[in-house]
């Protein structure tokens, strides 16, 4: 099995190259030169024009059958390759899809987070409001928790942003 597909790979570099050389410069002047020798040798009286005619028209005749064939296996493997190219994309917009997905929710998350710490302050401030006279041990802890809070702000501010990031990447991406 390993050899078949040896032997085919080697065809398929061969024929390859065929199909490149053909579409060359090379090719270009080997093609004209061998038309021009082939018109020649008639006028020269070395060969019969009829001949020559029957044996130029059947090398042109095989030639053209085989440059087909090259052709459409060039074709052919480009339409594999672009196959495998637009499942790749199918696979990287599902991906682009779920993640869009994953930063709605972390949106809908970071909102009830921030009313819960909105929540909490206002429970801070009631408590600060209306205990004006407890001792000093109450007032660091609510300085504490208040940092706390600023702290919590300043890392969901930080979340935020790195989903705006993450937003403006997957819309990138949809443009590519």
């Amino acid at each position: 099995m390993k050899n078949n597909e040896d032997k085919i790979e080697v065809l398929e570099k061969i024929a390859n190259g065929i199909t490149w050389w053909i579409g060359s410069i090379p090719s270009l002047i080997v093609h004209t030169l061998f038309f021009v020798i082939s018109f020649l040798l008639p006028l020269l009286h070395l060969v019969e024009f009829d001949k020559m005619l029957l044996i130029l028209t059947t090398v042109v005749s095989l030639e053209a059958i085989y440059l087909a064939i090259f052709i459409q296996m060039s074709v052919n493997k480009s339409h594999e390759k672009i196959e495998d190219i637009q499942e790749d994309i199918e696979d990287i917009q599902e991906d682009i899809e779920e993640i869009s997905e994953d930063i709605e929710e972390i949106s809908e998350d970071i909102e009830e987070i921030n009313e819960d710490i909105e929540d909490i302050q206002e429970d801070i401030e009631e408590i600060n409001e209306d205990e004006d006279d407890e001792d000093h041990n109450e007032r660091a802890k609510n300085v504490i928790l208040k940092s706390n809070v600023s702290s919590n702000k300043n890392e969901i501010k930080s979340l935020k942003d790195k989903i705006q990031e993450l937003q403006n990447m997957i819309d990138q991406l949809k443009k590519d």
